[in-house]
């Protein structure tokens, strides 16, 4: 009796202990100049495609995530093209970083050039080609659509340029910071696409010379910061005192920050200089239902 009760006290405390260990808060760290290309569904039979997995599907760490697909960097050459895909159950964003080229839609090939941004829902097949004489660099972003929930394609394809989204200030963040809210969720009314079902906010930070993210964290929410450009001091977790980690960065630096994580950002330019711009995409956990906006201006946990 006294054996059957203790190990079904162990059984309890590891299951706890486990599910202690997974809602730990954790920050992943990559950047594209360092990571090798890896055969993926866009390159597979492609021509002049490769494909660089930054977090999610192709990266050791893919386990970790939970709502987060894929995260990684397409580089089409002139002439080349990537596979034409679709998934059942993701939908995906892409950001043109670099480069001018074609979006397949569908049945539609459509013009992209860099800072344009587009959803790709479920079921419908879409790739990218390059008929240009330089290389075309996309960011691909997947996010998994949990069973039994509905995500019904656009009548029509959903395409914007970020230097289309005006600049403006977010409650809950300082004013030397500016955003660019650039897609939602279906039911944004502030995003410049309201399109997404998991993604609540995909959005470019543009600091000030010594402009400041608050640190805060997103309890049911995972994050994904791309350096754009600058070399400030990023806030990823908590130092074993439990003040904010502070890491020095560079463009290229990409950041996954899980549910609970602390996050911020410092930028140490100085008057005259370029401004540090950070792309940043936001989605709920595969359990979360949609509420009040939740993306970039939402007020934060501090």
């Amino acid at each position: 009796m006294r054996k059957a009760a203790f190990l079904t006290l162990f059984l309890v405390a590891a299951v706890w202990t486990a599910a202690a260990w997974a809602a730990e808060p954790f920050f992943l760290r990559r950047n594209l100049a360092e990571i090798q290309p890896k055969p993926d569904d866009l390159t597979a039979g492609a021509r002049g495609a490769s494909y660089k997995p930054v977090f999610g599907v192709g990266d050791p760490d893919a386990g970790k995530l939970q709502g987060v697909a894929r995260y990684g960097e397409l580089t089409v050459l002139p002439g080349g093209a990537s596979a034409v895909v679709s998934y059942p159950n993701e939908e995906q964003i892409y950001y043109v970083l670099e480069g001018n080229g074609t979006l397949i839609y569908g049945g539609q090939r459509v013009p992209i050039k860099k800072d344009d941004f587009m959803y790709l829902p479920v079921n419908v097949r879409h790739g990218v080609a390059n008929e240009s004489g330089a290389p075309l660099c996309v960011i691909v972003m997947g996010y998994r659509i949990p069973a039994g929930r509905q995500a019904p394609a656009p009548s029509q394809l959903m395409i914007a340029n970020a230097q289309d989204v005006p600049l403006q200030l977010v409650g809950g963040h300082p004013p030397s910071t500016q955003f660019r809210l650039l897609l939602g969720q279906t039911t944004s009314q502030r995003d410049k696409l309201a399109a997404a079902s998991e993604v609540t906010s995909l959005f470019i930070m543009d600091f000030a010379p010594g402009g400041t993210n608050n640190p805060h964290s997103h309890a049911n929410e995972e994050e994904i910061y791309l350096v754009l450009r600058g070399s400030g001091d990023m806030v990823a977790g908590r130092t074993p005192s439990g003040e904010d980690a502070r890491h020095p960065i560079k463009p290229g630096d990409a950041f996954f920050f899980g549910p609970g994580t602390r996050v911020g950002y410092y930028s140490r330019d100085k008057e005259g200089q370029p401004h540090d711009l950070i792309l940043a995409v936001r989605s709920r956990l595969p359990g979360a239902v949609m509420g009040r906006p939740s993306g970039a201006g939402a007020p934060p946990k501090q």
